[in-house]
């Protein structure tokens, strides 16, 4: 039997393509998606930071000033005077800044699709992990029960005086042990569903549900690395934060130039009066001084940092690929090891025709079951670092 589950699961590992993009997983992301709380809170925030960014857009409210004079010496009568007044910036300065927030907008939307891609990453990390547990949770209750037939059997044998009460003790220890990892695997699925929930906004995930199992299978190192670099959030995101230190520039530029002032204006004096339109622009002195250097300085660093990161990016994306690469070739070869070995039967007959004691069989049916734990454990960690390699697809 447990010769057969080893078969089943390097089988199905092998299958490229079988159960990639597994139906199952794509439609418990979409329910992460729209049901996490922090995804949720951060798409009300880019809305409010949007239209705060578009209130720096806005023109001056108008200015309206009146005078009234009825004091003083004067033979004519009394004096009044109005005005209504408008200022604004010189128009290319709106274009510009209506360029501005639009960039602005593109790099909050980058910044909340890098914060789904990590949350739908963790997600499916914790999906990888609820999924090997439940492997493991089937092999820990194939062994219990193969646990429990040795012990009932040296009980057997030590009813008949046979064997003496160490066997028979060292059995059910053997066994209670077995059943405690399969009491302690569903303990971390509980955990494991409790982080998934909350990821879900609070609404729970059955276990029912996580039936997926995807392909090893990978592309080259020159396609995820084209495929990253046009839809990666993160790296996307560097080059928006250049594009808007490159309109602050055209910005910046725009503003040296004068402001504007038109408006209406009423004299009356007695039964005379004057009436009629005013203009002024500002000289542009002291304002805008050094702030188009500042920003030129600022466009030159987000320059700089890009190729910087860009480059680190680049560094740790080839160094978990390679990791994955040596991971892929070291499970297969433990899968085709343990694939074509039928250790426990043997082992199990060994120890039933009395070639070994029971302490023999036990010591070695552990090791063989260490290096079978050990491949699950390398099964997971070649998933979830693949997750890592293509959270951009996410």
């Amino acid at each position: 039997m447990y010769r057969n589950i080893v078969s089943a699961i390097c089988g199905c590992l092998l299958t490229f393509g079988l159960f990639a993009q597994n139906a199952p997983e794509e439609t418990l992301l979409k329910q992460i998606e729209q049901n996490d709380k922090q995804l949720r809170a951060y798409q009300s925030y880019i809305g409010s930071r949007q239209l705060m960014n578009k209130t720096e857009n806005n023109l001056p409210d108008p200015q309206l000033s009146a005078f009234y004079l009825p004091y003083g010496e004067h033979a004519t009568g009394d004096y009044s005077e109005y005005q209504i007044s408008q200022r604004f910036e010189f128009p290319t300065v709106y274009t510009a800044r209506g360029k501005q927030i639009e960039r602005q907008k593109e790099l909050l939307e980058l910044q909340y699709s890098q914060l789904r891609q990590e949350v739908l990453l963790m997600a499916k990390k914790q999906l990888l992990e609820l999924n090997f547990l439940k492997r493991r949770k089937e092999v820990e209750h194939v062994r219990a029960e193969q646990a429990k037939k040795v012990y009932d059997q040296i009980q057997k044998l030590f009813d008949a005086e046979q064997l003496g009460i160490l066997e028979l003790n060292k059995a059910k220890v053997a066994w209670l042990q077995d059943q405690f990892k399969v009491e302690q695997l569903e303990t971390e699925m509980r955990n494991v569903l409790l982080s998934l929930q909350k990821l879900n906004g609070g609404k729970s995930i059955t276990v029912e549900e996580i039936h997926f199992l995807p392909s090893p299978e990978i592309a080259s190192m020159e396609i995820i690395w084209e495929e990253k670099l046009a839809r990666d959030a993160e790296v996307k995101m560097l080059e928006s934060r250049k594009t808007v230190a490159l309109q602050q520039v055209k910005l910046e530029k725009n503003k040296v130039l004068p402001d504007l002032n038109i408006g209406y204006n009423y004299q009356g004096i007695n039964s005379e009066n004057y009436s009629g339109f005013l203009g002024g622009i500002s000289i542009p002195l002291w304002n805008s001084k050094n702030k188009v250097k500042a920003a030129q300085a600022n466009y030159d660093y987000e320059q700089s940092h890009t190729e910087a990161m860009t480059a680190e990016f680049f560094t740790e994306f080839q160094t978990r690929y390679n990791q994955y690469v040596l991971l892929l070739k070291k499970l297969e070869e433990y899968q085709e090891t343990l694939g074509n070995l039928n250790t426990e039967d043997l082992l199990y007959k060994a120890y039933n025709l009395g070639e070994i004691s029971y302490m023999e069989y036990y010591l070695e049916l552990q090791f063989y079951r260490s290096a079978y734990n050990n491949m699950l454990e390398m099964q997971k960690e070649l998933f979830q670092l693949k997750a890592e390699l293509l959270k951009h697809q996410l």
